[in-house]
């Protein structure tokens, strides 16, 4: 199979896993080791401004950044990603694309909400983590669908339109998917 980075994974209504139920995920890593992604429409109950506050009690909340804080996925939870549009001045900044990058460090957290944040952006907690060959199986059962990246989904779709918006990029109309699952 191809790499799936850069790609959108949307669970199918027969993926019996509740953390994954009508989830997208981008996914930002795929090769022989395995996959990783990120949950791009799973809301935490906590905004940016908290989320900040939290790290940084002296960092002023801004109306900017009410913005809802992402589950990932259930790998390292506490551990914070950045989804970003390019801008290569982080710290820990790798490009994904030509058009997405994803950061780990501190840093940019201090910029959000200020003049020199990135025009587009996410922030989750935790990760979704695949073995070696192990997302290849879930695809062949049908559990996800696969589409490439869009930044218009990633970034301007609001969160509870993402996985709609997803399968309709497909020609899918949501409610002809079934939860039952075979092979032709």
């Amino acid at each position: 199979m191809d790499s799936l980075e850069n790609h959108l994974l949307i669970a199918m209504p027969s993926l019996d896993d509740s953390m994954f139920n009508k989830t997208v995920t981008y996914i930002c890593e795929h090769n022989d080791e395995g996959a990783m992604g990120l949950i791009i429409n799973l809301p935490v109950n906590i905004t940016l401004n908290e989320l900040l506050a939290e790290i940084d009690a002296d960092k002023e909340t801004s109306p900017k950044l009410e913005q809802q804080v992402l589950t990932g996925g259930p790998v390292s939870p506490s551990r914070g990603f950045v989804l970003h549009s390019p801008q290569g001045c982080w710290t820990s900044s790798l490009a994904l694309s030509s058009e997405v990058m994803i950061t780990t460090s501190k840093d940019i957290l201090e910029a959000l909400g200020t003049t020199k944040e990135p025009s587009q952006y996410m922030v989750t907690l935790g990760y979704a983590g695949w073995g070696p060959g192990q997302l290849e199986q879930e695809i062949s059962a049908n559990s996800w669908l696969t589409t490439p990246a869009d930044n218009e989904i990633l970034f301007e779709t609001p969160i509870e339109e993402r996985w709609k918006k997803a399968t309709e990029k497909l020609g899918i109309d949501i409610a002809h998917l079934s939860s039952d699952i075979g092979h032709a």
